[in-house]
């Protein structure tokens, strides 16, 4: 790559249904000022016509190695290419890969690479465990080609488990060690050259903090108040943000999920820790996002043991009184330091005063005295923040699931309603909602 800050990319698709999702790591791709050529196969034209891939990258469109033959393009592009990245890859494709077959031009081109190789698998449960794929992976991973285990979660029509490809952000996050360094902000650079863009797009430059799952609140040792919150949203808002460009804090509660590539992360458990950390992290940012569930309520008194049953045989059925306190309201604390800090009151503040754009999250059942957005309106009231993201939760709504719907309310009244997508997908729309009010073309 000779230092230069674009890299010759082969994106090779391989012929399942989540080939529509290479179409938007294609997106992240070129974005970043990346050349890519898409090398599909002819099971994967049926999913993707050449007409899309050729929109997107700007570049003609073969399955063939008959074409523009005086090339030599089944021997060139791997040749020329500075990182081959395969999304989906199929079972057969792996097959075929693992065991040299070069019957298409995209095997051909596998073949000829000398550069990084990273293949995403995606297929069905029972294909992905079957001892001959994992056979031919365990060969390809012996072989130096980076292959990323599948997703785990919604597949074709009802299925679920392993096997589902992971998303756009996540796969371009893989990509990035295999690219041009500059090419993609790193903390060091941001903090010594305030301003400057890393990857284009319209969260580039920017400094993104986000919250992200459950706070615990200790009654004894091992016993807390908590929620079901899994933190998939907030890590997917985190993932985002990355790819498109910002230099993103995650502070994590309780989360189990891997860190994002590229993101800074502070794990925390209590709403008082989520409080102080949030507080440190907002007072540099330019977009807050409060995607966490906190806890409203804590013990206000923390047992050094563990709280033992009674063995009172006249009250066999006692139970000690926990009696609770409320916790800061994180959300609220941040726009009112906001504002202290445009005002120039906030006092023990070191940095140069930030007056960030400020986003919350409500997490509503709904109830006698309203729906999900009249619980959501009366929230973005009280809060004060810019945009508030409502969606409706329950015991098997949101929590946990791969698949949400999120409405995006803004204090003029708008309200932008989603549609039901994966939380990536919701990421991205609020993400553009974002840039929108930033000033930037949303370019999502």
């Amino acid at each position: 790559m000779g230092g230069s800050t674009s890299a010759n990319v082969v994106l090779g698709v391989g012929g399942g249904i989540a080939a529509y999702k290479a179409c938007l790591l294609l997106r992240l791709l070129t974005e970043a000022g990346h050349q890519v050529t898409v090398v599909p196969t002819a099971a994967a034209l049926r999913f993707v016509g050449a007409p899309t891939w050729e929109a997107l990258s700007g570049r003609p469109v073969s399955d063939s190695v008959w074409q523009d033959v005086y090339d030599v393009p089944h021997v060139r592009l791997g040749q020329r290419a500075d990182l081959v990245v395969v999304a989906p890859a199929t079972a057969d494709l792996l097959a075929r890969a693992a065991n040299g077959i070069a019957d298409d031009l995209l095997t051909t081109t596998l073949l000829t690479a000398r550069c990084p190789v990273l293949m995403a698998p995606a297929m069905h449960t029972e294909m992905w465990l079957h001892p001959a794929t994992q056979a031919n992976v365990a060969t390809l991973r012996a072989r130096g080609v980076l292959v990323l285990d599948p997703a785990e979660g919604r597949l074709t029509g009802a299925d679920s488990g392993p096997g589902r490809l992971p998303e756009p952000e996540q796969l371009y996050a893989a990509c990035l060690p295999h690219l041009p360094s500059s090419s993609h902000p790193t903390a060091a650079s941001a903090v010594s050259e305030p301003g400057a863009v890393g990857v284009p797009g319209p969260l580039a430059g920017r400094r993104v903090v986000v919250s992200a799952g459950g706070t615990r609140e200790a009654l004894d040792p091992v016993r807390f108040l908590g929620n079901r919150s899994s933190g998939k949203q907030g890590y997917a808002l985190a993932e985002v943000a990355a790819a498109l460009g910002a230099e993103v804090t995650l502070v994590s509660a309780n989360v189990y999920l891997p860190a994002p590539t590229g993101v800074e992360l502070v794990k925390v458990e209590s709403a008082l820790q989520m409080l102080a950390a949030m507080t440190a992290a907002s007072e540099s940012a330019d977009v807050v996002v409060m995607a966490a569930a906190v806890a409203d309520f804590r013990p206000a008194r923390y047992v050094d043991t563990k709280i033992k049953k009674t063995h009172d045989p006249d009250d066999p059925d006692a139970a000690p009184t926990i009696t609770l306190v409320r916790n800061p309201d994180i959300l609220a604390t941040l726009v009112a330091d906001r504002a202290k800090r445009a005002a120039g009151t906030l006092s023990g503040s070191s940095m140069t005063p930030a007056t960030p754009l400020i986003v919350g999250f409500a997490a509503e059942t709904g109830d006698a005295s309203g729906d999900v957005l009249d619980h959501a309106r009366a929230k973005l009231t009280r809060k004060g923040c810019d945009l508030l993201v409502a969606n409706q939760v329950g015991s098997d709504l949101v929590f946990g699931q791969d698949v949400t719907t999120v409405h995006i309310l803004a204090p003029d009244g708008s309200v932008q309603r989603g549609a039901p997508g994966s939380k990536h997908d919701a990421a991205r729309q609020i993400w553009a909602a974002v840039a929108q009010r930033l000033g930037e073309r949303p370019g999502l």
